[in-house]
């Protein structure tokens, strides 16, 4: 008898040509106007993911300046974005050499017609290849299981319908330590690790860092809260080019105070190289 043929092995997407790719193009209308249909795929619940607002907004930058990297890119986030058109204005504040500097706002119509600014930001933009090899860092890189020992959503409870799109186009593999919220027994500690990757197999590059630090599960759950934690300003620093490969990300909370809290988040590629740094502020749901 021959032998059965196997299953052949999945294409993986490539930089370029992947759904996040697609889903964060922007359409030049004019100088520095930027045409966008906002996808219903990277939402949770029937909002827009923040990460992915940051990749649409740090694309039309990086058409709009001469320079392509992101180094420094800090959002306002105004009002809630929802899937479907969205036009971004960007304005040029300063070019030079080595760094390029700008800034972008993302506007949408209400249901009464009303153009209605849902996303500011301002951003410094250079050539990450163009950077010296010398690191002096005390960083070090988060150490949790391999990730065939770790869990994502598709381990847990089938999710309701429509509740969190965002997860069926990333790759999550979550520290079992942090997980205590899945459980119901959140450890009070305030954290959040997890392997990360795009569900296509698309390797990360510096606009799908700015995706990655607000893709996973707000560290609110593990202090104990319950809910959307929307985000009122997010600032990224791109320090290098990934290198192929899954990313590690970990995340803390030091102080929720007043109804709000801050996230800090590191990003690691594969060389253990701390590719992405950010902080942001997020506003707490306290009943």
């Amino acid at each position: 008898m021959p032998e059965a043929a196997s299953a052949p092995a999945p294409v993986r997407a490539t930089i370029g040509d992947s759904e996040f790719d697609r889903d964060t193009a922007v359409t030049r209308r004019a100088p520095g106007v930027y045409d966008i249909d906002l996808s219903a795929g990277w939402t949770i619940i029937s909002a827009v993911n923040g990460g992915y607002l940051l990749a649409v907004l740090g694309r039309a930058l990086a058409d709009a300046l001469p320079h392509n990297d992101p180094f420094t890119i800090s959002a306002h986030y105004l009002t809630a974005s929802q899937p479907g058109p969205a036009v971004i204005r960007t304005d040029t504040v300063r070019t030079g050499r080595t760094l390029s500097t700008g800034q972008a706002s993302l506007f949408q119509y209400d249901e009464e017609g009303t153009e209605v600014e849902r996303i500011r930001v301002l951003a410094s933009y250079g050539d990450l290849d163009a950077l010296p090899d010398d690191v002096r860092t005390t960083a070090r890189p988060p150490v949790f299981p391999p990730m065939d020992q770790c869990f994502g959503p598709q381990d847990g409870p089938a999710p309701v319908s429509g509740s969190s799109a965002i997860a069926d186009r990333l790759m999550l593999k979550l520290d079992p330590s942090t997980l205590g919220w899945a459980l119901g027994a959140p450890s009070g500690k305030g954290e959040m690790r997890s392997w990360f990757g795009l569900a296509d197999g698309r390797d990360a590059d510096p606009l799908s860092l700015l995706l990655a630090v607000d893709a996973l599960p707000p560290t609110a759950f593990e202090i104990g809260l319950k809910g959307w934690v929307p985000t009122v300003e997010l600032t990224v620093h791109v320090r290098s080019r990934p290198a192929p490969g899954p990313l590690r990300i970990s995340i803390t909370t030091r102080n929720l105070a007043g109804g709000f809290l801050e996230e800090d988040a590191e990003v690691w590629d594969s060389r253990d190289r701390l590719v992405a740094q950010s902080r942001q502020l997020a506003r707490a749901r306290l009943s």
